[in-house]
């Protein structure tokens, strides 16, 4: 039995999702949390995104493909979504136990500026971000190109919240002198 395109990302997602949240277990000890209006912000446009970006939500709307993606050009995707999906668990275990889901300072948070975090700020979201266009492109329909722009508002949106955070909570100094030189999603981009 053969595994469609389709099929193929549902259990991807599925798998890093599962997995995902099975580590949380692992982050260390939060000292502060961050709770504003901007935290409500992010949490509805990922939410929202989500909902739209979902296989289902198609065809609950009645929603037909917008164009069609043959099986090379899907699997090509496929293996953008698993470099994306690599990449925020590459990220994940070079932070090791300063990972969190929410804004948090971990007990002895420090700034991470290499591995992944050497090319951008926030790989985490860049790799979210990749994988969710790939989907999104093989999905084909108008809610789940809505729903790829919505979740990626909603952690460039989540980014910005987290560095204001960081910045104070780990002083300007240190946390300026990684954004000057490291750019925040996009690899390789000029900095000014």
């Amino acid at each position: 039995m053969i595994i469609r395109p389709n099929e193929t990302f549902e259990v991807i997602w599925i798998g890093w999702l599962v997995s995902w949240m099975a580590a949380s277990f692992w982050s260390g000890r939060t000292a502060k949390r961050a709770t504003t209006w901007e935290t409500w912000a992010y949490r509805v446009a990922i939410f929202a995104g989500a909902l739209l970006i979902a296989p289902w939500t198609a065809s609950l709307l009645g929603e037909k493909q917008i164009w069609d993606v043959d099986n090379t050009g899907a699997y090509a995707l496929v293996g953008v979504m698993l470099v994306g999906l690599l990449l925020t668990w590459l990220a994940r275990i070079h932070l090791g136990r300063l990972w969190s889901s929410a804004i948090t300072r971990k007990e002895q948070h420090r700034v991470v500026d290499t591995g992944p975090y050497a090319y951008v700020r926030h790989p985490i979201y860049a790799g979210i971000i990749t994988a969710l266009i790939a989907t999104a492109i093989i999905e084909a329909t108008l809610a789940a190109l809505v729903g790829a722009v919505l979740i990626s508002l909603g952690l460039w949106l989540k980014a910005r919240a987290e560095e204001r955070f960081l910045m104070g909570e780990l002083g300007p100094d240190a946390y300026r002198s990684y954004c000057s030189r490291v750019p925040m999603l996009i690899p390789f981009l000029p900095r000014h």
